[in-house]
């Protein structure tokens, strides 16, 4: 089912353009290398995988026809290589929404569902937490034991909430950047709209559109303001921007700030949070 007509915009096109990737009966050394890069790609969250961090043994494993490309995923998402990338240092919120987005390919539909795997997690620990994704009746129902997981949240299907699409676009910020390298750092992205259960704004991914690399943030309040609040040409700038460090010690990051600049301080302003770290998510008139 088609997308979106302005799928090309949103940059989805590169997954809803794919073909499935799936290991069938027959298949050749090529096809299996292939199965083992999508699932990587997939379950990774299109993260760099260096020759060293690849699970050599589940690999062979898949290669000998001893396993499903199920149980590969199931193996990617218990290593310590996901662990380190995902678990240790998100926050546990953040990490559930990786969970739907590398093992059922969409994003939570409610907080319902994020507080069920929170307190599947504090019961019963990390493997259940994992297995119940993948031991579901939805990742059997959309991926069988041979098909790698994909992004299924870009599309409306039977049985998947029409405000999973939404939310999708929150998780998801363009083909070409990972998981690990999304300006919002390890901070959950649904959690505000979860809890008041309103649908998420879509914000096109990097390159996309104006507001290329962070989610807008119209509801944190500015922390300064670089000098009055109006320049002598009475143009004022709001900027909003990620991941700046901290003064004193130690340099703690914060997720997002906003300042007030006037136009003629913007230069100065710009280059002083690119020194002290920063990634400027937009630029728009105040």
């Amino acid at each position: 089912m088609a997308i979106t007509a302005a799928a090309s915009r949103l940059g989805t096109s590169a997954y809803s353009d794919a073909p499935k990737v799936e290991l069938r009966l027959n298949a050749t050394k090529e096809d299996i290398e292939a199965v083992i890069r999508a699932t990587y790609r997939q379950v990774l969250g299109n993260d760099y995988l260096m020759k060293a961090e690849r699970l050599i043994s589940a690999e062979s494993l898949l290669r000998d026809g001893n396993i499903s490309v199920r149980e590969f995923v199931r193996c990617v998402a218990k290593s310590e290589l996901y662990k380190t990338k995902f678990f240790y240092n998100n926050f546990q919120t953040r990490f559930i929404e990786l969970n739907y987005k590398h093992l059922l390919g969409r994003a939570p539909y409610d907080e319902a569902e994020v507080v069920y795997h929170l307190d599947l997690y504090h019961d019963q620990g990390y493997e259940a937490e994992i297995d119940s994704y993948i031991d579901s009746v939805e990742y059997q129902t959309s991926f069988g034991d041979n098909v790698v997981p994909y992004y299924r949240g870009f599309a409306f299907q039977i049985g998947q909430k029409a405000v999973g699409f939404n939310r999708m676009f929150q998780l998801y910020r363009g083909y070409a950047n990972s998981d690990r390298a999304q300006a919002g750092g390890s901070s959950s992205r649904l959690a505000r709209e979860l809890a008041s259960n309103k649908a998420s704004t879509i914000v096109g991914p990097s390159g996309s559109n104006e507001n290329w690399s962070f989610r807008a943030a119209s509801d944190v309040a500015p922390q300064k303001v670089q000098g009055n609040a109006v320049g002598q040409g009475d143009r004022v700038y709001r900027l909003e921007v990620t991941s700046i460090r901290g003064q004193g010690y130690p340099k703690v990051r914060r997720s997002s700030n906003v300042f007030i600049v006037p136009y003629e301080r913007l230069l100065d302003k710009m280059q002083q949070i690119h020194r002290e770290g920063g990634k400027i998510a937009s630029i728009t008139p105040a």
